[in-house]
């Protein structure tokens, strides 16, 4: 998946890659939920890292995360005071508990259904109780794939992915969706880290 954005990594930057394509809708949930958070953020899948330069301009310990290399190098251009690295959504590198949040907007939709129980594991084990998430992804009534511009992704109900967020350890605090005519339907999941366990 790195190396298949990586060769068009320029286009998708062009098209997606700042804060002007940002629906108003989603900047004000992120907003939101990054207002209760304390401690370092990652922006896990930071692309050419927009968000992670939004997160820090509200005054967050923020960090762009990515695997495709054309992406870092542009986020590093584009935002210099904003530290970016290789890390993958299934191993962010970081200690226990060492995040304040996690924000994967658009980040898991190329993850196979079998592996993102593995990888929000990850985010929970790297986000302290009390700790948030923030998932962005797109929107359908069951989970499956589709054709993507880069490579394959999947669609997922609300529902379901909230009940695999909670099963990982999470608790969900609200849900978003949206039709806009064009393109996907979006869904969105905002969620603490449970003190406890998993369910």
């Amino acid at each position: 998946m790195s190396a298949a954005y990586a060769v068009r990594a320029q286009e998708y930057a062009d098209l997606f890659g700042s804060m002007d394509a940002v629906h108003d809708d989603d900047r004000a949930l992120v907003e939101r939920w990054a207002a209760g958070l304390t401690g370092r953020v990652v922006d896990a899948g930071c692309g050419p890292g927009h968000w992670t330069d939004f997160l820090a301009r509200r005054g967050l310990d923020a960090e762009g995360v990515d695997l495709a290399e054309p992406f870092l190098a542009r986020a590093r251009a584009e935002y210099p005071g904003v530290p970016f690295r290789s890390a993958a959504l299934a191993d962010l590198g970081v200690p226990d508990g060492g995040l304040g949040g996690v924000l994967a907007w658009y980040s898991l939709i190329h993850s196979p259904p079998a592996e993102v129980d593995a990888v929000l594991a990850e985010l929970a084990r790297a986000v302290v109780p009390g700790g948030g998430l923030l998932l962005g992804f797109c929107r359908g009534p069951r989970v499956e794939p589709f054709d993507h511009a880069v490579t394959t992704a999947w669609f997922w109900p609300v529902d379901e992915l909230a009940a695999r967020v909670e099963r990982a350890g999470f608790d969900v605090a609200e849900t978003a969706e949206r039709t806009d005519p064009g393109v996907r339907p979006h869904g969105a999941i905002s969620a603490r880290r449970r003190a406890a366990g998993p369910a």
